[in-house]
Order: structure tokens, then C-alpha cells, then sequence
């Protein structure tokens, strides 16, 4: 790994907004990983079924965090486009790099969510609804740009290699409106609102739903055919439970929602739906949780140090445990109760972890360095792996 050292001097005779801005070059939109990862801490927390003093406060507090974070990272962003655009486009035409801008989507529309669930303790309910207006709008227009349009840059512009799990990041992302819309859906007039704002989540929940099932078998078509993936690319197997656990979430948020907004036939259906659906493919998600976590391990035994692709570990697990969460309350079985007890445990674990390495790669600098470069420290930081 090179040394920046030779170039301090330069940066030393910059003026302060000169020094903030070469900062955030290489500031990719995989960033958002960390307020998606933040967020779900919060808002998986808040439906825990357990009753643990203290445990909705702290769970405000870290959504306080997530919405400090998106806003810190909009702005930085936001210079970013406006200081680097060639380097903005690079990412875009990157096909590494490009599924990332479904992670805009979803930050937004987990913080909005946590607004409603849990940050109205803090602002009031009048403005969590607000908030989570804007960013649910947002989110949702976002995703459904990066569902559509980093596909076709696959198709037209990349030159692609082989299938990775984070091709799946852009098409999850209206799966995460369908299941936080229902939030919304109260706040509405009854009648024809929010009959159309349920059955619109409805429509993402298909549109998410079948797009994963193209990009999944190539996913694993590409492990059995290609081998392992790359050291600092393993923690990404994790996006796997994504789009399974938010569509299990997003199936029991339908069944809650759905009493007394539509007609009694289809309220019942969304009743049953969940559990028919849910339970399969958390099974499947607890199949493929095994599966990857044996790969980390198997990574960790050669050598995987952090990456940012940690944060894969922390959103997709919080997705199903929010998922199980669910499928113990239409259930009612103390299985579906102990494994979000147990997941959330997990993805307690796996954000301490991820935000502590964040926040050391930061201080160091390394993570704000270009590609195959860190600046000179007194004791060298792991904070990317090549």
C-alpha cells in the first residue's frame, strides 16, 4: 500500500475548505451502507419482542445517530458531485461501485421509517410523519431511478466480469419502500389514499420481488462455477438476506395494515400471505446466513481485514430480524420471538464492530484515501483490504 506522505506538504499549504474538499473524492455512495446499517439498529430494536428497560431510548438515540449521518452525508455527497464530477461519473461507469447508488434509496427510506417508528419519541408524530413523507418520496423515486437505470448501465455501458451479491443493492431497493410504506398509510384519508398507497407498495414488493429472482441464481451460479469471492468481497454474501428478509417484513406489514383499508377477502389474503410466504423464506434466509457466515470465517482464516463492505453485515441481518419479528406476532410462536432475538443480537454485534473500524479508518484517513494509497500513520490501520 503506497504512502502519502510526499503529498503533505502540498495539503499543508492548502487553505481548510481546499483540504475538506480533495477529502471527499473518493467518497463513493457506498457510504450510505453506514446510515442504512445505523438505521435498522433503531428501528428493529424499537419491535423487539422484549420488554428491556431502557431499550426504545437507546434505540431513538441511535436513530438520532442515522439521521446525523444522512445528513452529513448528503452534504458531503452533494460536494462531492459539485467538486469531483469526473469522478462521481467514474463510479457511475464503475460496475463495482454503481449498485451502490441503491444505498441512497435505501438510507433514505430507513431513516424516514425510523422517524415514524420510534424517532416520534424525540420530535413529536406530527413531524416524524412529515419527515418520513419527504424522505419515503424520495427514497422511492431514487430506488426506482437505480432499479432501472444501473441495470441498463450493466447492460450498455459495463463491461462485467462475473455476478456479484451487490448487483442485487439498486433492485432491493423498492422491496425497502414496500415495507416501510404501510408506516404511512394511518396518516392518510381513508378510502381510495390509502387503498393506493398500500396496494403501490404492493406493486414494489413484485417489482423488487422478481427482479431479485433473475439476479439471485446468477449470484450463486457465479460462487459454484467462480469459487469464492475476493477476501474483502465476502461480507457482501450478507446482501443475500436483504431482499429476503425485507420481503418478509414487507409481507407481515401488509397483513397489519391491510384490516380495515381494503375489503375483507384481500385483508384476510394479506393475513395468510405472510405467514405462507414468510416462513419459507426466512428458512431459506437462515440457509444462506450459514452459508455466507462459513465464508467469512473462511475468509477471516486467510487474512479478510476490514472493509467497508462490513456494513453488509448489518442492514441485511437487521432486514430479518424485523422479518421475524413479524412472523412472531402472526404466528405466535416463541421460535419466530427468539430468533429476532437472537439476529438482533447479532446485528448489535456486527455494528459495534463496523462502526468502530469506520471511525478508526476515518481518524486515520485511510478510508478518504485513493484506491491503493493511505496516508503516512505512526502505526498502520487495516481499513482496506485489496
Amino acid at each position: 500500500m503506497a504512502s502519502l506522505a510526499p503529498s503533505v506538504p502540498a495539503l499543508r499549504a492548502t487553505t481548510p475548505g481546499a483540504r475538506a474538499t480533495r477529502s471527499v473524492r473518493h467518497l463513493g455512495p457506498n457510504w450510505y451502507a453506514s446510515v442504512m446499517g445505523t438505521a435498522i439498529v433503531a428501528n428493529a430494536g424499537a419491535a423487539l419482542p422484549l420488554d428491556v428497560p431502557g431499550l426504545r431510548t437507546a434505540c431513538a438515540a441511535v436513530w438520532a445517530l442515522s439521521l446525523a449521518m444522512l445528513l452529513t452525508l448528503l452534504a458531503a455527497r452533494a460536494t462531492h458531485w459539485a467538486r469531483h464530477r469526473d469522478q462521481a461519473r467514474a463510479h457511475l461507469m464503475d460496475p463495482a461501485t454503481a449498485p451502490f447508488y441503491g444505498c441512497l434509496s435505501m438510507a433514505l427510506l430507513a431513516v424516514g421509517g425510523g422517524a415514524v417508528i420510534v424517532g416520534r419519541d424525540w420530535i413529536g408524530l406530527p413531524a416524524a410523519v412529515a419527515l418520513d413523507t419527504v424522505l419515503f418520496t424520495a427514497g422511492t423515486v431514487i430506488g426506482l431511478a437505480a432499479a432501472v437505470g444501473i441495470p441498463y448501465l450493466m447492460v450498455v455501458h459495463h463491461k462485467i466480469e462475473g455476478a456479484s451479491p451487490v448487483w442485487l443493492l439498486p433492485v432491493v431497493a423498492p422491496m425497502v419502500s414496500a415495507a416501510l410504506g404501510p408506516l404511512l398509510v394511518p396518516h392518510l384519508p381513508a378510502g381510495q389514499a390509502q387503498q393506493t398507497l398500500l396496494i403501490g407498495c404492493y406493486a414494489l414488493f413484485g417489482v423488487s420481488l422478481l427482479a431479485t429472482l433473475v439476479m439471485l441464481p446468477l449470484v450463486f451460479g457465479r460462487l459454484v462455477t467462480g469459487g469464492p469471492l475476493p477476501l474483502a468481497l465476502t461480507p457482501t454474501l450478507f446482501l443475500v438476506l436483504g431482499p429476503l428478509g425485507q420481503s418478509t417484513t414487507a409481507a407481515n406489514k401488509f397483513a397489519d395494515t391491510a384490516a380495515g383499508v381494503l375489503p375483507a377477502p384481500y385483508a384476510h389474503g394479506f393475513a395468510a400471505f405472510a405467514v405462507l410466504y414468510g416462513v419459507p423464506v426466512t428458512g431459506f434466509a437462515l440457509l444462506w446466513l450459514a452459508l455466507a457466515g462459513a465464508m467469512v470465517l473462511r475468509a477471516r482464516r486467510r487474512g479478510m481485514g476490514f472493509a467497508m463492505t462490513f456494513w453488509a453485515f448489518t442492514f441485511p441481518v437487521g432486514t430479518c430480524v424485523t422479518g421475524a419479528e413479524g412472523l412472531a406476532l402472526h404466528t405466535g410462536l416463541d421460535a419466530f420471538r427468539w430468533l429476532a432475538i437472537g439476529l438482533y443480537a447479532l446485528l448489535v454485534a456486527a455494528w459495534l464492530v463496523a462502526g468502530f473500524h469506520t471511525l478508526r479508518g476515518l481518524f486515520s484517513g485511510a478510508l478518504l484515501a485513493a484506491p491503493g494509497t493511505a496516508p503516512a500513520a505512526p502505526r498502520p490501520v487495516t481499513a482496506r483490504t485489496t
